[in-house]
């Protein structure tokens, strides 16, 4: 039984050494991806497409199950681009193990019975109304597909939780009303936004972007008072949507966004940085190798087991020395897991 201090210690992700549980697994399941986002470098590399097996996954479910594994994100690329996903599935599912798929959206449709077979939450990518969406994600007619896709997700027995994620960057930033509008109507439980990284290496990403790059993608500071006068009118025209909880975090989460801008442009620091990931989840990539996160490189490859990876000399040595406060990695990350020691996932 952990105690209260230990248990304190660790949700502020503090504390070292081996790793003897991993509540959450992200299998990047597909390399290749079915958008070309402006955000985004993945899809420059489809030629070279790598997927998880089912053999692949095979060889680490006794260490899924000795890290007492509770909920495995399907991510990518595009994970529906996966030639047996649903084989997959059933392995994770014969371990009483939570799903959640993170997806374009493009393809529900057509696997909408699968899906709610196997998936208890899907999150999709939707960056505004149809126009706003098919500019940045660069497929024509892509948001009226995920409309669909959504629909026929709805209309199954049993369906899954659908949350909608939204990148606030330079061509969405001034209609986040229409983004909200849109997530709505399309019939989602909930919309997160986060801020577009433009600092590393993920994505696929060998070098860090130009400056040039980033100012194609990010808010700039000339823009700064648009983002913040957008906000204000995203929770004037939907207050319902933030008091019941629809927008994930409410107008804070919105905030943190404009405050994260604000610093890329030396205005101000980032926003604080409350995150464990490192030692609550970890990455399977496709080619095999683990990484402690999305943005920090990898622990190294799998060759010798999930659970042998974990917590080999690198990777614990990692999260000794790492302090997510100051880390620059860290600082800048877009995104973050809190998650406490006893919580449900």
């Amino acid at each position: 039984m952990v105690g209260p201090a230990e248990m304190a210690r660790r949700v502020r992700g503090q504390w070292s050494g081996r790793l003897e549980s991993l509540p959450i697994l992200a299998l990047s399941v597909h390399s290749a991806c079915n958008c070309r986002c402006v955000m985004c470098d993945i899809w420059k590399a489809n030629a070279e497409k790598r997927e998880i097996s089912s053999a692949d996954l095979e060889r680490h479910i006794d260490d899924i199950r000795a890290l007492n594994v509770q909920r495995v994100m399907l991510t990518g690329g595009e994970p529906l681009l996966h030639r047996n996903l649903w084989s997959l599935c059933r392995q994770l599912q014969a371990l009483r193990i939570r799903i959640t798929l993170v997806t374009t959206g493009l393809l529900i449709e057509q696997h909408a019975a699968d899906i709610a077979g196997t998936v208890d939450t899907v999150v999709i990518s939707l960056d505004g109304d149809r126009e706003t969406h098919d500019s940045i994600r660069r497929v024509k007619g892509g948001s009226e597909r995920i409309a669909r896709g959504v629909t026929a997700l709805r209309a199954t027995i049993i369906r899954p939780r659908l949350i909608a994620r939204s990148v606030v960057q330079y061509g969405n930033f001034a209609s986040l009303d229409h983004t909200i509008a849109a997530a709505h109507r399309i019939g989602f439980d909930e919309l997160s936004f986060l801020a577009a990284d433009v600092s590393s290496h993920a994505f696929n990403r060998p070098e860090p972007w130009t400056s040039e790059r980033i100012a194609e993608v990010g808010v700039s500071e000339s823009n700064l008072p648009g983002l913040a006068a957008s906000i204000e009118r995203a929770v004037e025209s939907s207050p319902q949507q933030f008091r019941d909880g629809f927008v994930a975090g409410g107008r804070a989460s919105l905030d943190r966004i404009l405050q994260y801008y604000t610093a890329l442009a030396d205005r101000g620091d980032f926003p604080s940085v409350q995150c464990n990931t490192p030692w609550v989840s970890a990455v399977l990539e496709p080619d095999g190798s683990l990484r402690p996160c999305f943005f920090h490189p990898t622990y190294g490859p799998v060759s010798e087991g999930l659970m042998s990876t974990l917590n080999s000399t690198g990777a614990v040595a990692f999260r000794q020395e790492l302090r997510v406060g100051s880390n620059e990695t860290c600082r800048r990350c877009v995104c973050s897991l809190n998650l406490p020691v006893t919580r449900s996932v």
